[in-house]
C-alpha cells in the first residue's frame, strides 16, 4: 500500500505542540503565509481563457436531439479543427462541460457520445 505524503501544513500541526515558545512564532507565520497563500484569487491562465471559448464553440456547434463522438467535434466545430486541437485534449473540455451541466455523456456498446442537455 501507498502512504500519503504529508503536506506542509501536517508537518507544521504536527511539530507545533513539541517546539519551542521562540520557534512556535515562526511556525504560525509559515502557517499565516499558506493560509494567504490559498485564499489568493486567481487569475485563469491562457489556456484556461482559450478553453472557455472553445467550450462555447462545441456548445453552439451542438444541435439539440443529435450525438456527437468526441471525433465529431474535432473535426465538425471550425475553431477547433483550425487549431489542430487533439482528442485528448477535446475530450477534457467535452468532461468540464458534462460536470457544469452543459451537455449530457452516453455510452453506446463502448463508444461515448455526448449531447445537449
Amino acid at each position: 500500500m501507498t502512504e500519503k505524503k504529508m503536506t506542509k501544513r501536517e508537518f507544521i500541526n504536527r511539530i507545533l505542540g513539541y517546539a519551542h515558545e521562540e520557534d512556535k512564532e515562526f511556525l504560525l507565520h509559515e502557517l499565516e503565509l499558506l493560509d494567504k497563500k490559498n485564499s489568493a484569487e486567481r487569475k485563469p491562465t491562457q489556456k484556461q481563457i482559450e478553453n472557455a471559448g472553445f467550450k462555447t464553440d462545441i456548445v453552439a456547434h451542438m444541435e439539440v436531439g443529435t450525438q456527437y463522438a468526441c471525433a465529431d467535434i474535432v473535426k465538425g466545430v471550425p475553431s477547433i479543427a483550425a487549431a489542430g486541437l487533439t482528442a485528448q485534449r477535446v475530450a477534457q473540455m467535452l468532461k468540464q462541460l458534462t460536470d457544469e451541466g452543459k451537455i449530457v455523456k452516453s455510452e453506446d456498446k463502448r463508444k461515448t457520445f455526448y449531447s445537449l442537455a
